[in-house]
């Protein structure tokens, strides 16, 4: 009697219903073929090494394809010929769209290519087997010691092999359930798709950047997670191994001629250049001492300095160190609290001449030209000018505020981002732009970047080389690192030099404004406005008061309620019991009952009193 043999899937179903029962499920080696234990093993091997043998399974597909060839086509072997040169040429010339980004890769995929041709070719005239073309094709099989020694097939078998695990390396960082949708080996590294889990969000996965990088055995900081716009439980996993921003970048000269045109500012790690517009938008960069923040200054008044659109005035308390080198780019430059002041007040006499101009003519905004150049004001070491010149801080306050409509932008830089510095002010609220380089503590970068953005992947404070940046803007709102680029002292010379010449002037209702008389029409408006809006305060206040002291001499002897009391005088209710305790210690108010207020007897027995009169 020949033993039942049962079938895999009978196996699985009834191993899925042990387990569901608690039993562990244990193999009788007896209901399996050993037969099919051995193709089974070597199948798995095959596929596990399939990257390696790729040269061998190309030279038997070849000789296939030969043996086909000879038999039944071999009148073809003008096509095949054909064939095989265009690719080498697509190869050659094209490569780099699939992903051969290095000229010695594209010429040996072409070497390789030209080589397999010519054999097919061969070999569908002569057939696969004469002599010499099996020997020729064992040779040629040699051609694939540059294929086993490539980094990037050796990063993509083992970026595979890596992520095969991924089942097990996501319970144990608390992703469990998510899976690998795709990867790509790139030049520095590799980047995956994952899907995760439901309830399982980007913000999970960023907190556990450390758990990750801990299971899938790379460097400190070498993980970067950001979100997929099109689904909320996407993200993109990237594995930073070689860093390309290990070296300093060369500065490649002015990005920009016009301010209404972006301005590239360096490069992110994916070798796409930054890239963000200044045109009404305000600024702020921070970050600690040696972090690149004078890079990024450089870096603007390099493309700033190329603009014939533009005026720049500076603003720099440690005596010009940072900015007196433009000096021949600057229209005007401030190195003392004074000037510093003075320049800001002239800023806001230039705003409001410029908006008073645009509503005289029905116009909403200044568009920036040769003869109407938009004005930039760039304060280095902000924090400075908070200690320093506070008196600046309401004029700088002002041009944050209304300075954007007229074509006045601020940009404000600074070491130190306290929240003395950073807080207290509309000036931060009011910045579009936000750049940040390292800093020392988390709540340094959400003071420069925003509140809670730490928490959401923006760690600033992870920043491990001098010019690496974050960037916040309308358009980048995901987390990506870049790093600027370098200007030599020598550079910053020889661009200061070569754009001096170009240097626009101010425009004639900017000048008229700052032609008014020295009475200040500015500080003038400013304080009959505090004026006016003293008085209007003191009036409802007393309007207030008038309203609940009729309420109390109008009240019945067993007194008005508190509700009653809170209409008649627009109050609310511990604002009420406030002034209620005041009037009673003064004599002019008294409880008559819980919850009920009536002025004195005094005043109950004039005729003012009321109908108790």
């Amino acid at each position: 009697m020949s033993r039942h043999r049962v079938s895999r899937h009978e196996m699985r179903r009834k191993a899925r219903r042990m387990r569901r029962l608690g039993v562990q499920p244990i193999a009788d080696v007896t209901d399996v073929e050993f037969a099919e234990l051995i193709t089974a093993g070597i199948a798995r091997f095959l596929w596990r090494y399939r990257s390696e043998a790729t040269p061998i399974t190309i030279a038997l597909l070849s000789l296939l394809a030969g043996t086909v060839l000879h038999r039944w086509y071999p009148t073809w072997w003008p096509t095949v010929a054909l064939m095989a040169a265009t690719t080498a040429g697509t190869l050659a010339t094209a490569g780099r769209w699939l992903n051969l980004t290095r000229t010695i890769e594209r010429g040996y995929a072409a070497i390789a290519a030209t080589l397999l041709g010519g054999w097919l070719t061969a070999a569908t005239i002569l057939g696969p087997l004469s002599s010499p073309l099996p020997a020729v094709l064992a040779l040629g099989c040699l051609l694939a010691i540059p294929w086993w020694a490539h980094r990037r097939r050796r990063a993509r078998v083992r970026v595979e092999r890596t992520l095969a695990a991924w089942p097990e390396i996501s319970q144990a960082i608390g992703l469990a359930g998510s899976r690998i949708q795709s990867a790509i080996v790139d030049l520095w590294g590799y980047r995956t798709r994952i899907a995760l889990a439901r309830g399982q969000t980007v913000e999970d996965a960023i907190a556990r950047i450390p758990g990750i990088e801990s299971a899938l055995g790379t460097r400190r900081g070498a993980v970067r997670i950001q979100p997929v716009p099109e689904k909320a439980n996407r993200l993109e996993l990237r594995v930073i191994e070689t860093d390309p921003h290990a070296d300093a970048i060369s500065w490649p000269g002015p990005s920009v001629s016009t301010i209404h045109d972006p301005m590239e500012l360096g490069v992110f790690e994916d070798g796409s250049p930054v890239r963000v517009s200044f045109k009404r938008r305000h600024a702020l960069v921070g970050g600690v001492a040696g972090a690149g923040k004078s890079g990024a200054v450089n870096i603007l008044m390099g493309n700033l300095s190329a603009c014939p659109d533009v005026i720049v005035w500076g603003i720099d308390l440690k005596r010009g160190m940072e900015l007196l080198p433009w000096e021949s780019c600057l229209d005007r430059i401030a190195v003392t609290r004074k000037e510093a002041t003075a320049l800001l007040r002239d800023a806001v006499r230039v705003l409001d001449g410029r908006a008073e101009m645009l509503a005289m003519q029905g116009l909403r905004v200044w568009e920036p030209a040769h003869d109407a150049p938009a004005l930039i004001i760039l304060i280095d070491e902000y924090a400075e000018l908070v200690d320093d010149a506070p008196d600046a801080i309401h004029y700088a306050d002002s041009i944050a505020r209304r300075g954007r409509a007229v074509a006045e932008t601020l940009i404000a830089a600074t070491q130190r981002p306290s929240q003395k510095a950073m807080g207290n002010s509309a000036v931060r609220s009011q910045m579009d732009i936000r750049i940040s380089f390292r800093v020392r503590e988390r709540r340094d970068a959400d003071l420069i970047l925003g509140a809670g953005m730490h928490k959401s992947g923006w760690h600033a404070d992870k920043l491990d080389a001098p010019g690496k940046f974050l960037l916040s803007a309308p358009e980048f709102d995901i987390p990506r690192r870049a790093r600027t680029y370098l200007l030599a002292d020598d550079t910053v010379q020889r661009t200061a030099i070569q754009h001096a010449d170009r240097r626009p002037a101010l425009d004639a209702i900017s000048l008229a404004a700052l032609r008014e008389p020295p009475h200040e029409r500015e500080d003038v408006v400013e304080g009959s406005q505090q004026s006016r809006g003293r008085h209007a305060r003191q009036a409802a206040s007393q309007a207030t008061e008038d309203a609940l002291s009729a309420a109390l001499q109008n009240a019945p002897r067993e007194g008005a309620s508190v509700g009653d009391l809170m209409e008649a005088a627009d109050m609310s209710r511990p604002t009420l019991y406030r002034r209620l305790a005041l009037l009673e210690d003064q004599g002019i108010a008294v409880q008559v009952s819980r919850g009920r207020w009536r002025a004195t007897a005094t005043d109950a027995d004039s005729p003012a009193f009321g109908d108790e009169g």
